[in-house]
This record gives structure tokens, C-alpha cells and sequence, in this order.
């Protein structure tokens, strides 16, 4: 199948089955987000709740997921993700049926959030170290990781603007319903996929989990992007827990106003994974990562800054753009160096650093805003990625020798 350079990963029949239950899976997902930070704000009107729930559905992948990756390494991958499919659908019934009968409440919320992020511990590694063997090349890895980060932003573009007209019409149990119905076209996707399953890791837990440790940390590059990403999701990514106060209370709008400030930074994430899809060189990459960073930090700043909502648009559309530069383009570097039988493992270390520090950055952010305001909060932490994108910067040369090593230089 002859398919454009810049989706070459869609060639591999595997993979295009995944792609295509992964898009409703996706923009179902982003429906449940926006709806579910809507009904916790009208709820509760706490800027730190919102903080509090991000903090229960992200905080277990930094706990968890370290631990689920050499779990991952050991079983039949495919067979994991439909069963972790499964029970994420049962949790989206769950939680329209708790909202539908008016049974749902702060304490409810917060343990729907945990228990999302638990599955997520596992869902998110899985997905990612499946993809290698959906595409069966390594060259095209790369460009199936990008591509499967176009369909994140995709549903991050046009799920929040859906969800708000959604919420309009209906209700925040309806978006929950639609959402748990969105995780039968991945499942029946990979029912229907076949090949040959990655291969599995031997050993205790404890010798698996121990080996891929010492590989993280031994090899420089790994470790500095790591970091990198703490970084990054530390600070930039808490735009996201204050986004509903800036909707309501700075720019006098609804759900709608979330809806449009969530597709704004959709909107410029799915710019980014169309940049990262024609990027032929895995070295290269480093460069990107490192605007990409500093994208994000002067995004930050000129967000938080403004008080008109066309302006604050922009700002979103860059700070979606930057940083999903960085955390797919680590994403994209990490997977092609790291040895296969190593894939699971790292590929956990990358979502723990992701969206483990993204949820510490938004519970830190919702209680900070309390006392400073969501603005300044925001000003806080964009002088702050500023300092350290000088840092990154001056160590880039170094990542670039290093990466071409691993990788041949290609």
C-alpha cells in the first residue's frame, strides 16, 4: 500500500485498525474530561476541588505506573489492553449512572477520578508499547507514535468544543454515557488485529522492574529528558486545572468559553503532532523538544497575562502546540533508542513522568490560585520553565551526539 511519507505508519493493516478504534476512544475521553471539570466547578465553585480531582485521576500514574510498566513486560500485552478497556468503560457508566440519579457528590468524584487514574496507570503504557508491534517496522515507529499523538490532539481539538455544546443540550451524565460506549471501537479493534505479540520479559517482578530502573538512570540522554518532562508537566500543564476558573471568572463565560479555550489548545497540539509526523531524523528531534519547551513557557506567560479571551486564545493554541512538541517528541525519542524487550518499562517511566508531575503541578496550581489567584499562579510557574529552558538549551548539543549514537544517527 502506497500511502504519503507523512503517514507512512498507515500502510501496516494493524495499525490502521488501531487507529481508527483509538479515534473514538480518544474523542470520547475528552468529552468525559471537559464534562467532568464542569460538573466539579458548578458543583462546588473550588478552584482547589478542581485541583484535587486532576491531582486523584493523574497521581497514580507516578505511583503506579513505574511498577504497571515491569508488570506490562511480562504478560501478552493485547489481552491486558482489552481487559483495561473494559473496566475504563464500566467506570464511564458508573460515573453517568452516579450523575443521572443525582447521587453524585464531592466524595464520589474524587474516587471516580483515583479510580480513573488507576486503569490509566495501566491503559496508557499498554497502548504505547503495543504500537511497535502494530507497525512492525522500527523506522515507522516513530511516525506511528506521531500519528497516534495526531489522534490525542485531534480529539483534543474538536472533544471540548463538542462536549461544551454537549453540556449545553444535554447533560454532564450523557458526555459520561457517550464516553463508555467510545471504548468498544478499540476493543473490537484489537479483537480483530493479528500478528506476532511482542516479546516478554523473564524474571521476578522485583529483577524486571530493577533492570529497567538501572537503564533509565545509567543512560544519560534518558534520564535528562525524564527530567525534562517533570519540568514541563510540573509547571505548563497546570494551565489546565485553572482553565474553568479563567473561563467563568476572568472572561465572564460558560461552558461553552471552556469548551473554545480546551479547542484553542487542541487546536495548536494538533498542529504540533502534524509538525512531529514529517520529522525523519530521531536526533533532530531534540531540537524540537527544546522549542518546544520554550514555546510553552512564553505561552504560559502571555495567557496569564491577558484579559481578553481573543488573546488568551492565542495563548492556548501555543501552549497546546509546545508542549506536545516536548511530550511527544520524548515520547518519540525514548521509544526508538530504548531496546525492545525495555519498551513496556520505559514507556511507563515516560507516562509517570508525564502525568504523574502534571497531576502534582495541578494540585500545587488549584492551591496556589487560592491565595495568589489563577493569573499570577500562572505567571509564577511560566518565569519558572523559563529558567530552566536557558538550562536545556545549553545541554542541547550533547543530547543531539548522544541520541545519534544510540540510534545510528538517523
Amino acid at each position: 500500500m502506497n500511502v504519503p511519507l507523512g503517514i507512512r505508519a498507515l500502510a501496516h493493516r494493524n495499525f490502521r485498525i488501531y487507529f481508527a478504534g483509538q479515534a473514538v476512544s480518544i474523542l470520547g475521553s475528552w468529552i468525559q474530561q471537559v464534562a467532568l471539570s464542569w460538573l466539579v466547578y458548578r458543583l462546588t465553585g473550588s478552584a482547589a476541588l478542581l485541583g484535587v480531582t486532576a491531582f486523584c485521576a493523574l497521581i497514580p500514574q507516578l505511583l503506579v505506573g513505574p511498577l504497571a510498566g515491569a508488570w506490562i513486560d511480562k504478560q501478552d500485552k493485547k489481552k491486558c489492553l482489552i481487559g483495561v478497556q473494559s473496566l475504563l468503560a464500566i467506570q464511564a457508566f458508573v460515573l453517568a449512572a452516579l450523575t443521572w440519579f443525582d447521587l453524585i457528590g464531592t466524595g464520589f468524584i474524587v474516587l471516580m477520578s483515583l479510580m480513573l487514574g488507576i486503569l490509566n496507570s495501566f491503559d496508557t503504557p499498554l497502548r504505547q508499547s503495543l504500537i511497535g508491534s502494530f507497525v512492525g517496522r522500527r523506522e515507522d515507529l516513530p511516525n506511528a507514535l506521531a500519528l497516534n499523538a495526531m489522534l490525542f490532539n485531534s480529539g483534543r481539538f474538536i472533544g471540548p468544543p463538542l462536549a461544551g455544546l454537549l453540556l449545553g443540550l444535554t447533560s454532564e451524565a450523557f458526555c459520561f454515557a457517550l464516553n463508555g460506549f467510545s471504548f468498544l471501537a478499540l476493543i473490537g479493534g484489537l479483537l480483530v488485529v493479528r500478528g506476532t505479540p511482542p516479546p516478554r520479559a523473564s524474571g521476578s517482578m522485583g529483577q524486571v522492574f530493577k533492570e529497567g530502573v538501572l537503564y533509565a538512570w545509567q543512560t544519560w540522554v534518558v534520564r535528562m529528558l525524564i527530567m525534562t518532562l517533570i519540568a514541563l508537566n510540573l509547571t505548563a500543564s497546570a494551565y489546565a486545572v485553572l482553565l474553568p476558573v479563567f473561563a467563568r471568572d476572568v472572561f465572564g463565560g460558560d461552558a461553552t468559553t471552556l469548551g473554545w479555550l480546551w479547542g484553542a489548545a487542541g487546536c495548536g497540539a494538533f498542529a504540533s503532532t502534524l509538525f512531529l509526523a514529517t520529522r525523519h531524523s530521531v536526533p533532530g528531534l531534540i531540537t524540537s523538544v527544546a522549542a518546544g519547551t520554550a514555546i510553552s513557557a512564553v505561552s504560559l506567560l502571555l495567557f496569564a497575562a491577558a484579559s481578553a479571551l481573543p488573546l488568551a486564545l492565542l495563548g492556548m493554541v501555543g501552549l497546546g502546540f509546545g508542549i506536545s512538541v516536548c511530550n511527544v517528541g520524548i515520547n518519540m525519542i525514548l521509544q526508538s533508542v530504548a531496546p525492545e524487550q525495555l519498551r513496556g518499562r520505559i514507556v511507563s517511566f515516560f507516562t509517570s513522568a508525564r502525568f504523574g508531575f502534571d497531576a502534582l503541578g495541578g494540585l500545587l496550581a488549584g492551591f496556589v490560585a487560592v491565595g495568589l489567584g489563577a493569573g499570577h499562579t500562572l505567571l509564577l510557574e511560566g518565569c519558572i520553565l523559563s529558567v530552566f529552558v536557558a538550562y536545556l538549551f545549553s545541554l542541547r548539543r550533547r543530547l543531539v551526539t548522544q541520541v545519534e549514537n544510540s540510534h545510528g544517527g538517523r
